[in-house]
């Protein structure tokens, strides 16, 4: 029964999009409607403006953040453990991915993820996050950046703390991150993906 509570509130969480509701507060075109047509901080940057994509960020983060930190915090007073964290990193990642406040269309998940990875732990959150800014830093393609940290993220889980049930989800969120990207993947391949900052366009798919 708890686990049933922790999966619906955690995807209700994620389903929260921060993309939409900060671009709507800012006068800001719909996400939705430009660029990847992606409701992310990396598209909304596109808008050309920064302090709507850092809102983004920061909103999708905490949210992924917020969902696996109220588990791992309050979870083992109600004899919940790692199982129960490990439904919570899935059901706020894909309440991100398919919110069902925004008819299902969300983002790609790669701010929602860091957050819970870095609710998870600290240590493993920041692995995480230096080498998506490495990789961006050196490429300036936000996508190939998120992908390089979702092959390392379940890599650095198992390294630090052994195959639990835990580095499963990580795992899985690692291939539904891969899937989200499948078009970035093409893009990159045929040397056509827009890099971090190219100002916005018609949406050309997601």
């Amino acid at each position: 029964m708890y686990n049933l509570f922790v999966a619906v509130l955690a995807y209700l969480i994620g389903s929260v999009s921060f993309a939409v509701i900060v671009s709507r507060l800012m006068g800001l075109d719909d996400p939705r409607s430009y660029g990847s047509g992606n409701p992310g901080a990396t598209n909304v940057l596109r808008s050309g403006n920064k302090k709507a994509a850092i809102l983004t960020l920061i909103g999708d983060a905490f949210k992924g953040w917020f969902a696996v930190w109220l588990v791992v915090h309050f979870g083992p007073g109600y004899g919940l453990g790692d199982p129960a964290i490990a439904l919570a990193a899935i059901a706020v990642f894909l309440g991100h991915l398919y919110p069902v406040f925004f008819r299902f269309q969300g983002g790609k998940g790669v701010a929602t993820a860091a957050g819970v990875l870095l609710a998870v732990n600290p240590i493993l959150g920041a692995a995480t996050l230096a080498t998506w800014l490495i990789v961006a830093f050196f490429t300036r393609y936000s996508s190939l950046a998120a992908l390089a940290a979702a092959v390392f993220a379940p890599l650095y889980y198992v390294f630090m703390f052994g195959p639990r049930v835990v580095a499963l989800a990580i795992l899985a969120m690692s291939v539904l991150l891969f899937w989200r990207h499948r078009a970035n993947i093409s893009k990159l391949i045929a040397g056509k993906e827009s890099r971090i900052g190219e100002k916005k366009a018609a949406a050309t798919g997601k």
